[in-house]
């Protein structure tokens, strides 16, 4: 499932399309995509995990789901769930998304202040609402997109082994210093995973997702397939990430 960073990668690849008017419409989605031709294109926005295409009195909402993926001026060897046509032949091509329409104003949709790679991201927000859920574990908190829009699995793990955190670790019981370093890292990380991914060394930096190893102290990584309310894979170090819980 592409994260926040990948999305905005993808938003600045589109950002010519902004003012440009979609003069082709084709696609195997059940939504009323048509409603797109002939109409200008008035912003090119992200929000976590979401591309968004802002038009007059509506906006497209892309999800990439687990497996979708884009190409610009550019076809995939399968058909595209959305493509949307311009002048001079370009093409936007989005495959095995969610497509969605939301209707009106596009900041009565979002609270941009929980996107972690937005300007107007808000830390302090993040952490009054982290200590309203106490016994929330670290790692579903990091995968709750109202506190933390943009920040998918690997960004999870990476973040909470940076930090020294158990993922069962207790929200209401890490010490002050620790939440504030999850709130922290959960944006830093992702601008680190940015510049990677348009480096293409993502996966070298990869500390503890999809390895075997602590890169720290050599301890052999415990794994999980599903952890959490949010069951998805974990990776940690069970010598430097260590378990708050209450006593």
């Amino acid at each position: 499932m592409p994260e926040g960073p990948s999305i905005v990668i993808l938003r600045e690849a589109a950002a010519g399309l902004a003012g440009r008017k979609v003069l082709r419409v084709s696609g195997n989605s059940t939504q009323d995509i048509a409603r797109m031709q002939g109409q200008k294109v008035l912003a090119v926005r992200s929000w976590g995990k979401h591309f968004l295409l802002e038009f007059k009195g509506f906006s497209l909402r892309i999800h990439f789901l687990l497996f979708g993926s884009w190409r610009l001026n550019e076809e995939r060897d399968r058909p595209p769930r959305l493509s949307l046509g311009f002048s001079k032949g370009e093409v936007l091509n989005l495959y095995a998304c969610s497509v969605r329409f939301l209707e009106g104003d596009l900041d009565a949709h979002y609270d941009w202040s929980a996107d972690v790679m937005n300007a107007a991201w808000d830390a302090k927000a993040a952490r009054r609402k982290l200590r309203a859920q106490p016994a929330t574990l670290a790692a579903d908190a990091l995968l709750d997109q109202d506190l933390f829009a943009g920040v998918g699995n690997i960004i999870k793990n990476e973040v909470l082994h940076r930090i020294r955190v158990h993922p069962e670790s207790a929200v209401g019981a890490l010490p002050p210093r620790k939440l504030g370093e999850l709130v922290t890292q959960a944006r830093e990380y992702s601008f680190d995973f940015y510049r990677w991914k348009k480096d293409f060394v993502l996966k070298k930096n990869y500390q503890v997702h999809t390895k075997s190893t602590c890169p720290r102290d050599g301890t052999r990584l415990s794994y999980r397939k599903h952890l959490g309310k949010a069951q998805r894979r974990a990776f940690w170090c069970d010598t430097c990430q260590r378990l708050y819980q209450d006593a």
